[in-house]
């Protein structure tokens, strides 16, 4: 039966129905009958993301049960881009995001990413643009200090203000805050998150490759 013929026999079938979907049926069997149909996409979206939690540090839990945090990094073509959500911690205080050697103390060679603010809620987030991934390392040749390519696979949010988890009770048996490098000023509290549920030499970030 040729195609005209075909169009006709359907085009009276739609008229004998007199129905709008008899002729959306009829219009949809004509177009089929016609030239040979595209190709079917192949494949579809292919999520390359990797994700993975931030656990509290020592003494967190007990101050700030809620603590938690979620992380993102999606590969690009030069770069990576790193999405970081937290949520349970204390209203419109801010932290400081750090990638390091490890994720727990003495934490080694660690790189300073980005603030990031809790609004009235205890929930941030932040979202940093680099290489953070397999290939993420830094070295010294020289200088005021010098060290060999030293891999930093971890994550770890510092307090920006050593005196919120102090008056917080995070620090047990503390009789003023304590002090540490983690912020522009080099003068933050005590760390509050880490991705301390990977292994020393494996942190989440040898997960992800471009």
């Amino acid at each position: 039966m040729t195609r005209h013929r075909l169009s006709a026999r359907l085009f009276r079938q739609v008229a004998a129905a007199g129905t709008a979907t008899g002729l959306a049926l009829a219009l949809g069997l004509a177009a089929a009958s016609g030239a040979s149909a595209a190709p079917a996409a192949t494949g579809g979206h292919h999520d390359s993301s990797f994700k993975f939690n931030l656990v509290p540090s020592p003494n967190i839990a007990a101050c700030l049960p809620d603590a938690s945090g979620k992380v993102t990094i999606t590969p690009g073509k030069q770069n990576d881009v790193m999405k970081v959500s937290i949520s349970g911690m204390p209203a419109n205080a801010g932290f400081d995001l750090f990638v390091i050697q490890q994720p727990l103390a003495p934490f080694g060679v660690s790189w300073y990413q980005t603030d990031v603010n809790a609004n009235a809620y205890g929930n941030g987030s932040a979202t940093v643009e680099g290489v953070f991934d397999v290939e993420t390392f830094s070295v010294s040749p020289g200088g005021t200090t010098t060290f060999s390519p030293t891999h930093q696979y971890h994550l770890g949010l510092w307090f920006n203000n050593p005196q919120t988890p102090f008056k917080l009770g995070c620090e047990p048996g503390a009789t003023s805050p304590t002090v540490t490098p983690f912020n522009g000023e080099q003068h933050a509290g005590v760390q509050v998150l880490n991705t301390s549920e990977f292994p020393t030499d494996a942190g989440p970030l040898s997960n992800v490759t471009r």
